[in-house]
């Protein structure tokens, strides 16, 4: 559900500015996605699985609780074509099925607050990297002709199209990592001081994410690609870098952003570099509602699905 949900991440400016076909996309999204398993380290899976709830203080209705909020969430802003964050959805799935089972003490409050903090931080510096790298290009660029410039940055398209694929991969998978991780340790399988989980489960997670992109999450697609602002190979190539740049350093401190979040802010950032109206910003602020109620709609969700688990388990 996280690659089907956050397909849109990866393929919408590469599908808008037609460098890729649809189904091209998404196997080419996929293929990076699961690639990012041979480059990324687990940092992201252990702030995951033992930064956000004390493994100690939950249980398996727990688990259960966070994952039917998170995934609840993601269909209804699927259907809605909302981009709303996955990542978050499944953060504020663990918190509100951790405090009727542990209360506030059964939280980790410096792995919440980093994480929060970054949905703020996320897509300013995708803001910030996408306009810087527009600015870059168009200096670079002032003496060529826009049918050699928009030729040369459809070869280009593919490789931030694959560098973002790639960060995507290496985070997003992790966060489901995380959770098998944690489930592991709860149920007593491996050992809490653990430095990682067992390879079929990373294998496992990033396959899924892979398998779930190939399905496209097209309503969004339509939102991130072409309602919120009109996007050209060039452009399409600078918003993939910036969020890219943005998700690998998130992933090397550990950090589990939105790559919902971090490609919007990029997106944006481009396309006000060339005028504040080249960004519907009707559309930007309906985003941004939907990632302000999304950690506590799926607290609340997943609060009332792990009572619904004790009842019937």
């Amino acid at each position: 559900m996280n690659g089907f949900h956050d397909a849109a991440n990866s393929i919408a400016t590469v599908v808008s500015t037609g460098v890729l076909k649809p189904h091209q996309a998404v196997i080419f999204a996929a293929f990076f996605n699961f690639l990012a398993i041979a480059i990324f380290h687990l940092s992201v899976a252990a702030t995951v699985g033992k930064g956000i709830v004390d493994p100690n203080t939950i249980d398996l209705h727990v688990i259960f609780g966070a994952l039917v909020g998170a995934i609840t969430w993601n269909v209804i802003t699927w259907y809605y074509g909302i981009p709303s964050s996955s990542s978050h959805a499944l953060i504020g799935g663990l918190v509100g099925a951790t405090i009727p089972k542990a209360g506030f003490a059964g939280l980790v409050w410096s792995g919440i607050l980093k994480t929060v903090a970054f949905i703020v931080i996320s897509p300013w510096l995708g803001f910030l990297f996408g306009s810087l790298m527009m600015l870059a290009v168009f200096w670079l660029c002032r003496g060529q002709t826009p049918s050699r410039t928009d030729r040369w940055f459809r070869r280009l398209q593919l490789i931030s199209a694959g560098a973002y694929s790639l960060g995507h991969g290496g985070n997003d998978s992790q966060k489901t990592i995380g959770i098998i991780w944690l489930m592991l340790i709860i149920t007593g399988y491996i050992d809490a001081a653990a430095t990682a989980p067992p390879y079929w489960v990373i294998l496992t997670c990033y396959f899924a994410i892979a398998f779930g992109t190939m399905f496209g999450g097209w309503r969004i697609v339509r939102t991130m690609g072409q309602k919120l602002t009109k996007l050209k190979p060039v452009g399409g190539f600078c918003a993939e870098t910036g969020g890219a740049i943005t998700l690998f350093l998130a992933s090397s401190f550990g950090i589990p952003v939105s790559t919902t979040h971090t490609i919007a802010g990029a997106i944006v950032g481009v396309g006000s570099t060339q005028r504040a109206s080249a960004v519907r910003w009707g559309i930007a602020s309906n985003i941004i509602w939907a990632w302000i109620f999304t950690i506590p709609a799926t607290a609340i969700m997943a609060a009332l699905v792990y009572y619904l688990s004790l009842l019937l388990f």
